[in-house]
């Protein structure tokens, strides 16, 4: 792994301006048993138009439960009981929250405003259905003018966007290689040109090379596009030479967002330095990777104070009773941690007691 540099964005893409995503204080429970379940906690966060923000974390800290509230695919018994997700438009008209539409209204903005790149291209994708006839459905659904036939010729256009030949436009998904399926679902988030792609672990079923043809094409279709992109995945290597910003998870939380320079060369997280330890660089001596000792807690009964305490070695005085706020760094403003080691002007004690 080699260190991100801080320019990302491609030459010639163009500049972000303002912000498409605004979430704050995201809480989705799970309501089953006596107690329901708190898969993600007080989540806030801001993606700023043209931006990818990659989200991070090992399974279960609430990343695939996250996006599913951001895209309102959730099904019971997930439900989001507190929060908003304003969506703000390039039309400049004032933000709309995704999380109190009806699915009447949702659906004027899925695919032209808001789309989703699944983890499985051949499980998204109808296998009884030619890839053509898919994008047509998707066009046809939100622009009734559109013959057929246009469709169709659009479809085309669009795989030859993500590398596909034209001609493979009447092919079943079955009759295409993992990483061509995965590039189709990519092309099929980008049929009706929306402002947000959400991207759920989309190479994880692809070898190494395809993984770097994939992320270089989503790296130019970003630039040539103008979408910003909330990238999913447990791999925080890929994440660092993909994303703009990062965001951390543990145990339904957001511990620690900033850019993917400052996350490679200084975590201040003890979880995100654990994660930054768990793969070797290209470039370096012969070391031991020793990882983080433990596993994530059960959310039916996580641990009092800190989540990450009973598997932190710098836990401190505090870490088991104050849960400690996400709070911007001093030294920089686009960094936020939450962890007693960095406490809170506000907050001298680091955090909430419970």
């Amino acid at each position: 792994m080699t260190a991100p540099t801080e320019q990302r964005r491609p030459p010639g893409a163009p500049a972000a301006a303002g912000t498409v995503l605004d979430v704050r204080g995201l809480t989705v429970e799970y309501a089953t048993g006596q107690s329901p379940v708190r898969a993600c906690v007080d989540v806030s966060f801001t993606l700023r138009r043209g931006e990818i923000l990659g989200v991070a974390g090992e399974s279960g800290s609430g990343k695939s439960t996250l996006i599913t509230a951001l895209t309102r695919l959730q099904r019971p018994p997930a439900v989001t009981t507190a929060g908003q997700i304003l969506f703000h438009g390039r039309d400049g008209a004032p933000p709309v929250d995704l999380a109190a539409l009806d699915a009447k209204r949702l659906r004027r903005y899925r695919w032209t405003s808001l789309s989703i790149v699944m983890q499985s291209a051949m499980d998204a994708l109808n296998p009884v259905m030619r890839l053509g006839a898919q994008f047509a459905d998707v066009l046809r659904a939100h622009d009734r003018t559109l013959t057929r036939k246009l469709a169709w010729a659009r479809a085309a256009e669009l795989l030859t966007l993500v590398g596909i030949s034209a001609d493979r436009v009447r092919d079943y998904p079955h009759q295409l290689s993992g990483g061509m399926r995965q590039r189709a679902a990519i092309a099929l988030a980008l049929a009706c040109g929306p402002e947000l792609v959400v991207m759920d672990e989309p190479t994880t079923a692809v070898d190494v090379v395809m993984q770097r043809q994939i992320l270089a094409q989503v790296l130019r279709l970003r630039a040539e596009l103008d979408f910003a992109v909330v990238f999913v995945t447990h791999d925080l290597s890929l994440l660092l030479e993909l994303a703009d910003r990062i965001a951390i998870m543990y145990a339904g939380r957001i511990v620690e967002v900033g850019s993917s320079a400052a996350l490679y060369a200084d975590p201040q997280h003890p979880y995100t330095r654990g994660l930054r330890a768990s793969f070797p660089p290209l470039r370096a001596p012969l070391t031991t990777l020793t990882g983080i000792p433990g596993s994530p807690p059960d959310l039916r009964d996580p641990p009092p104070g800190c989540p990450f305490h009973p598997r932190c070695a710098l836990r401190t005085s505090g870490c088991d009773t104050h849960l400690p706020p996400l709070v911007r760094a001093a030294a920089d403003p686009d960094r936020q941690v939450a962890c007693l080691l960095h406490p809170s002007p506000q907050d001298p004690t680091g955090g909430e007691q419970r």
